[in-house]
C-alpha cells in the first residue's frame, strides 16, 4: 500500500473519533514457538491497517487536533548489535521519514511521554479486552494523569471500543485494497491448478500441501493466510483438518482449501476433485449438487441482498437437492418445512461465508441493529457451501459415504453485481476432468 493510502485511512478514523479523544493500538507479540525460536512474526491487522508498520515493540496513538501532530508512533530504536542477529529496523527516524509519523518516541519512553498525550482528552478508542496487558497499562496511564488534577489536568473519563469503528472501516476495501486481493486470488488460483494437475493416487495429502505453498512462494505469496486443509477421501468431512498425512486413494476425492497471504491480505479457495482425475457417478451427482448451490448463492451476493441471503439460497438448493437424492425423506411441497427443521444440518453444518480481507475471517458486523445487514459495494466475502456425509451415515445411501465437498470462491461486491476473485480455479466436473488429464 502506498503512504497516501495509510493517510488516508488515519485521517478517516481521526475523523471518526472526533476531538477530544484519542485512540491507542497496540503491534503484536512475538510468540515463543519452542525455547528460543519465535514464529515468524505477523503483524496486527488493524495496526497493520493504519500504520503500514511491521516490527513488534511498537505502540501508535492517534490524537485528532494536536498541534504538534496527530500521529505518534513508539518503536524500538535502533540498535547496531541486535540488528546483526535480527535484521535492520526502522528506528524513531524511520518512523517519521518512511511511515509518516508526526512525532515518534523510543517504546522504552511510552509510559513518560503516553500519560501526556492523554491530558485533557475526555475519551479512549482502543480495542478493549483483546490484550489485558494493553488493559492494564490504559489504566495505569490514566492514573497518572489523573495525579495531575492539582494542576488543572482532566484524565479520560470514557473508554470506547476502537474495534466498533475501526472494523467498520475495514469492511469496506479500497480500490487499492482491492487490486491486492486480485493479486492474492490469482496467486492461489494458480497454485490450485498446479496442485489439480500434479495429483496422483498413492501421493500424501502433505505433497500437495507442498505443492500449493510453492507455487505460492514462488509467485511472491511466500505466506499462507492459514494452514492449508488437504483432506481426502473421509478427511475431507473433518472441517478444519490440518493433518494432511494420509496417501491419496484411487477412487478417492480429495478437498484442498488453501490462500496465500499477500501484502497482510488473504485469499480462501477451496476446491475438490477426483484423485485420478474422473468423477464417479455418486461423486458426481453430489459434486454438481454443491456447485449449484455455490452458483445460486454467488448469484446472490449483490448489492441490496442481505448478507444472510447467499446462505438461505445455498440451504434451499442443498436441501432440495437431497431430497432428490434420496438423502432426505420428502417432497418439493415439504421443502420449506424441512430447511425450518434444519435437516440438511448433518451434511451441511456451518455458513455459506464469511467476510474476507487482512484477516481470513475477516473484521465487520453480520447484523445491525439486529438485522442481517445489506451487501454493500467494497464488501468481500467468501461463498462456500459444502456437503459432508461421513462413513458412519447408515441413513444414506452407501454410494454417498465417506465424501466431503466444497467449493469455495472469493467474491467482491461491486456497484452492478459482484466480481468472483477467484475464478481462474476449475470447478466444473467438465472443466476439472479436462484440466486434470492435461
Amino acid at each position: 500500500m502506498s503512504s497516501s493510502e495509510y493517510k488516508r485511512r488515519r485521517r478517516r478514523l481521526l475523523k471518526a473519533i472526533g476531538p477530544g479523544s484519542v485512540a491507542i493500538l497496540s503491534a503484536a507479540p512475538e510468540r515463543v514457538r519452542n525455547r528460543d525460536v519465535h514464529y515468524p512474526y505477523r503483524q496486527d491487522s488493524d495496526f497493520a491497517y493504519l500504520t503500514g508498520f511491521m516490527e513488534p515493540e511498537s505502540l501508535l496513538v492517534l490524537a485528532p487536533g494536536r498541534k504538534q501532530g496527530e500521529y505518534v508512533l513508539f518503536c524500538r530504536p535502533r540498535d547496531e548489535k541486535k540488528e546483526i542477529w535480527d535484521g535492520r529496523r526502522a528506528g524513531v527516524e524511520g518512523a517519521r521519514a518512511h511511515f509518516g509519523a508526526s512525532e515518534a518516541h523510543p517504546i522504552e519512553d511510552v509510559d513518560v511521554e503516553l500519560p501526556k498525550l492523554l491530558e485533557n482528552r475526555e475519551r479512549i478508542y482502543y480495542p478493549l479486552g483483546r490484550d489485558p496487558e494493553l488493559d492494564r497499562r490504559v489504566m495505569d496511564w490514566i492514573q497518572v494523569v489523573k495525579g495531575r488534577a492539582r494542576a488543572g489536568i482532566r484524565a479520560p473519563e470514557e473508554l470506547v471500543s476502537l474495534d466498533r469503528v475501526l472494523h467498520e472501516h475495514r469492511l469496506f476495501k479500497s480500490s487499492s485494497e482491492l487490486k491486492t486481493m486480485r493479486r492474492a486470488a490469482r496467486i492461489s488460483a494458480e497454485a490450485h491448478r498446479q496442485v489439480m494437475r500434479a495429483c496422483r493416487p498413492e501421493m500424501w495429502e502433505y505433497e500437495l500441501e507442498a505443492r500449493f505453498v510453492q507455487v505460492c512462494a514462488e509467485r511472491g505469496g511466500r505466506f499462507q493466510a492459514y494452514p492449508p486443509i488437504v483432506g481426502s477421501g473421509a478427511n475431507a468431512c473433518v472441517l478444519h483438518y490440518v493433518d494432511n498425512r494420509h496417501r491419496l486413494v484411487d477412487g478417492d476425492l480429495v478437498l484442498i482449501d488453501a490462500g496465500c497471504e499477500l501484502e497482510g491480505y488473504a485469499s480462501d479457495i477451496t476446491r475438490t476433485f477426483p484423485v485420478n482425475g474422473r468423477f464417479a457417478h455418486a461423486q458426481r451427482e453430489l459434486y454438481e449438487l454443491v456447485l449449484a448451490a455455490q452458483q445460486a448463492a454467488i448469484g446472490k451476493a449483490v448489492p441490496g441482498n442481505r448478507w444472510d441471503d447467499p446462505h438461505r439460497e445455498a440451504v434451499r438448493v442443498l436441501t432440495r437437492g437431497l431430497v432428490e437424492l434420496g438423502v432426505l425423506e420428502g417432497n418439493g411441497k415439504r421443502l420449506s418445512k424441512l430447511i425450518k427443521e434444519e435437516r440438511y444440518k448433518p451434511y451441511f453444518m456451518h455458513r455459506t461465508g464469511h467476510w474476507l480481507g487482512m484477516d481470513v475471517h475477516d473484521v465487520g458486523e453480520y447484523k445491525m441493529k439486529g438485522k442481517w445487514r445489506l451487501l454493500e459495494p467494497g464488501m468481500v466475502l467468501t461463498v462456500e457451501p459444502g456437503l459432508y456425509i461421513g462413513g458412519e451415515r447408515e441413513e444414506v445411501p452407501e454410494r454417498y459415504r465417506s465424501i466431503g465437498i466444497r467449493v469455495e470462491d472469493d467474491v467482491a461486491i461491486t456497484e452492478d453485481g459482484n466480481e468472483v476473485l477467484s475464478a481462474d480455479v476449475p470447478k466444473s466436473v467438465a472443466d476439472i476432468e479436462t484440466w486434470m488429464a492435461g
